[in-house]
């Protein structure tokens, strides 16, 4: 099995369904911390390439042998190597993906039905699809973020510089000269002072902040105050909501279009959801549709999915087609994400770089105010 080529097999067997952008940057890596297990981005290219395999002939030992292969890291050859092991001492490729603990049980459920209706190549591609779709979705909301955070972060850092160099030299100046100094380059000095007196308490709080975030980053009231916020944020809050919610229709088109019960879908789609509002309405979700109310019905009870959403997904039940529905619903979501990520983009850039300008420009003006001063009264 040495000599087949993925590559070649890849561009024989897949078609790309969109144009992906060819420039390639940090937005495409995904950032795991203390070494998390395998990240979207690997899932993806997991699951496409057993695809592409299986679809080309190879069975699923030889092709697991093949992608062990190819793996840089130790950590994720022992991973595939043991799927490899499992399967040859007689177990399914479902239950190696379930006992090796690096796998979702979505994931599971649609391998298992893949291989019990022997569709189990197009079930890979599905899911290769959707954790492309997911880390697109991911890195189109980090980029809406990431550039505002950065004129933040140098709009603080500029202002920290100042504070801490740049007015103090301003202040030892004005000390020569004596006399009373303009309001707003007194609260400028004070501030500095601050700064330079309270410098180490204020960078020990800042690490204590981001330490304490991150030690409570899972507990259930963060993540429902983290939630509120980001989707009360002008801009961000409706496109992180589109987000999820076009992961969630993914997730449900795949599911339904699989026959899995809607009950259990909603369960294993509440596992997929980081998002708190979406996951908490996903569980009485369930306790409804158990108790024999209509999806629809349950779904306008919660301000989470928009009007036009739970319309669709009323449509989709009385003709017997919530699989396309939902599918309509993840694309049209998709296009709207891509539409406001640059509609952000355009209205931010301009916007914080005034901001950053307005700072600095500030303080630079409250420091020469005094010295215009005394060149006009020496006038």
């Amino acid at each position: 099995m040495a000599g087949i080529n993925i590559s070649e097999l890849k561009s024989t067997a897949q078609k790309p369904s969109r144009k992906e952008p060819s420039k390639k940057g940090l937005l495409d890596r995904e950032i795991t911390l203390f070494g998390g297990g395998l990240t979207d981005k690997k899932k993806e290219a997991f699951h496409g390439e057993m695809a592409v395999l299986m679809e080309a002939g190879v069975d699923i030992r030889s092709a697991l042998e093949i992608i062990e292969n190819e793996q840089p890291k130790q950590k994720d050859k022992s991973l595939f190597e043991s799927l490899r092991k499992q399967v040859i001492d007689g177990k399914s490729f479902s239950e190696a993906i379930q006992q090796s603990k690096q796998f979702s049980a979505y994931e599971y459920h649609s391998i298992r039905i893949g291989e019990e209706t022997g569709k189990l190549p197009r079930v890979q591609k599905e899911l290769a699809s959707y954790f492309q779709k997911k880390v697109k979705q991911r890195r189109q909301l980090v980029s809406a973020l990431s550039y505002p955070v950065f004129i933040l972060m140098v709009s603080v850092g500029a202002v920290l510089f100042m504070l801490s160099f740049v007015v103090p030299m301003f202040a030892d100046v004005f000390k020569r000269f004596g006399g009373e100094l303009p309001a707003i380059t007194q609260m400028v000095i004070d501030a500095s002072n601050f700064v330079s007196d309270q410098f180490l308490t204020l960078f020990s709080a800042t690490i204590l902040f981001i330490g304490s975030i991150f030690l409570v980053r899972k507990k259930t009231w963060f993540r429902k105050w983290t939630a509120t916020i980001l989707l009360k944020l002008p801009f961000v809050g409706p496109l992180a909501q589109q987000i999820y919610l076009a992961q969630f229709s993914t997730i449900m088109a795949l599911m339904v279009s699989s026959k899995i019960p809607l009950m259990q879908a909603i369960g294993l789609a509440r596992q997929m959801i980081s998002l708190y509002p979406l996951g908490e309405a996903m569980e009485q979700i369930e306790n409804d549709i158990l108790q024999g109310t209509n999806l629809n019905v349950s779904m306008a009870n919660f301000s989470i999915f928009t009007p036009r959403m739970v319309s669709l997904i009323k449509v989709g039940e009385e003709v017997g087609q919530l699989d396309l529905f939902f599918e309509k619903i993840a694309e049209q979501y998709a296009e709207e994400v891509e539409h406001q990520t640059g509609l952000i983009g355009t209205l931010i850039e301009p916007a914080m770089l005034v901001f950053l300008g307005g700072v600095v420009g500030t303080i630079l003006v409250s420091m020469y105010l005094p010295l215009f001063q005394l060149s006009t009264s020496f006038g």
